[in-house]
């Protein structure tokens, strides 16, 4: 296994500035998803490390060695790609072993690596065929074989499953996760998808315009969110932002005034919190619970039916929240509802700053 150090990386195209002055360490045998927006940054740095793209200042270490400037042959990773890149021509089996016969491995090996990597990604009876004969599905699992065929100590992936229906997503995500555990080699991989990154991560690297965001668990990133953005992106529903301000008693005691009356004596601050310090309220929609003994009232003004859950919008004063409700009760629009929340379980920003509190 290999981990992987990027110091102070920055790349530019023309005057465009990509990636700022990046730094990121990923552990040896970790499962980093690079997670963020079309447009952030996550590709290019994943074909930085891949060394497909030219950096513009800083370094990239690759088990502990300056790979930097480095051919992509000589840094030891495998690459899986959105797109298949399949040979059309050739067989799985001749997919598989390309790139091994060019790089002059005995056939004994080749054989040996292939055998291996189609066993463990289900592919055996499919070696003779050839892609045209395949579906997504299993063209994905041939291109993760032929990453696999190397066997690098860092596998990169870049939105392998994005092209998929999402029954195939769900089913190649189990199959990565089990991979992973089996091979324990280090994984980076890329997606805009949240529910991937939550799912494969044992650490998640939230990026935006180039800036790394926040650094976690996948838990530590949607409990705990650093900042707006985070917060925002994250969750399906979105996270309710309400306009708050604080009350600090002489006692010490620290209140919040907002569509809502909520004491704070469980809120860990980062720092000190000032008298009628105006804040963003950020509430997860789970945390808003629909119960009959609720200390609010509100309107429901929509019902989204999920399969095993419901997201309703209640219409509170000026502002419609979001909650999931997985009871089966039956609600209806302008209907009545009484709810309250997981006071523990609140979020509280800076509007100015857009920081965690």
């Amino acid at each position: 296994m290999s981990g992987v150090t990027i110091q102070n990386l920055g790349i530019r195209f023309g005057s465009n500035e990509v990636i700022k002055q990046l730094n990121l360490r990923v552990q040896e045998g970790e499962f980093l998803v690079l997670l963020g927006p079309s447009g952030c940054g996550k590709s290019t740095l994943l074909h930085s490390i891949a060394g497909l793209i030219d950096v513009s200042e800083g370094s990239i270490e690759i088990g502990g060695k300056d790979m930097t400037w480095a051919e992509p042959s000589e840094r030891g990773i495998g690459m899986v790609f959105q797109s298949y890149a399949l040979y059309p021509t050739m067989s799985v089996e001749g997919n598989m072993s390309f790139g091994l016969r060019v790089s002059g491995l005995p056939k004994s090996e080749i054989a040996a690596r292939v055998t291996k990597a189609a066993e463990m990604l289900q592919l055996t009876p499919l070696l003779q065929r050839k892609p045209a004969q395949l579906s997504g599905g299993q063209r994905q699992r041939v291109a993760i074989g032929r990453a696999l065929v190397r066997e690098a100590e860092v596998f990169l992936f870049d939105e392998p499953l994005s092209n998929l229906d999402a029954k195939l997503r769900g089913e190649l995500r189990r199959e990565l996760k089990l991979l992973h555990k089996n091979l324990g080699s280090t994984m980076i991989y890329v997606t805009h998808d949240q529910v991937e990154a939550m799912t494969l991560a044992s650490r998640i690297v939230v990026m935006r315009g180039g800036l790394i965001q926040q650094i976690g668990t996948p838990a530590e990133v949607y409990e705990r969110p650093q900042n707006l953005f985070v917060a925002g992106f994250l969750g399906a529903p979105g996270m309710n932002f309400l306009p708050a301000q604080l009350n600090v008693e002489s006692s010490g005691r620290v209140t919040l005034r907002s569509p809502f009356e909520l004491a704070l004596d469980a809120y860990e601050f980062k720092q000190k919190p000032s008298q009628h310090q105006a804040l963003t309220l950020g509430l997860r929609p789970e945390h808003v619970l629909i119960t009959p003994q609720g200390e609010w009232e509100a309107q429901v003004q929509l019902v989204e039916p999920m399969g095993n859950h419901q997201v309703l919008w209640l219409r509170f004063g000026e502002q419609l929240i979001s909650a999931v409700v997985h009871e089966a009760t039956l609600f209806e629009q302008d209907q009545s509802v009484r709810f309250t929340l997981d006071v523990a379980r609140i979020s509280l920003f800076d509007p100015s700053t857009e920081q965690r509190l």
